[in-house]
């Protein structure tokens, strides 16, 4: 019978010793929650990237294969044209912003301490 005391008693101390390392220790639950939050932070920043690189590589891919895209860019960036196309160009008149008054600079008062 004494026997059964000491292993309740060293299982006892085994689960306490076990549950202050869950709470407090290193690597504790508090510590894996953060962790998991930084992962899947640092995943949704992953599948933007992943998004963003396949957009350029579908770009690349376009520009090696198609005269389309090459066209488009020499249109719109280099501001090419075919051979007897004509370039017409629209220039919208800019916003004339309204004119202010020139302040008068400061008002004099009649105060002696602000005569000089």
């Amino acid at each position: 019978m004494r026997n059964w005391r000491w292993a309740l008693l060293a299982l006892a101390l085994l689960l306490a010793w076990l549950q202050y390392r869950f709470w407090f220790g290193p690597g504790n639950s508090g510590e894996v929650m953060t962790l998991e939050a930084q992962v899947e932070h640092q995943n949704r920043d992953n599948d933007g990237l992943q998004q963003r690189n396949d957009a350029l590589a579908a770009e690349v891919q376009d520009l090696k294969e198609g005269q389309a895209a090459i066209e488009e860019r020499a249109r719109s960036e280099l501001g090419m044209i075919k051979p007897g196309e004509k370039f017409y160009r629209v220039v919208e008149d800019a916003p004339v912003a309204p004119v202010q008054a020139p302040s008068a600079g400061p008002v004099p008062t009649d105060h002696p301490a602000d005569v000089p």
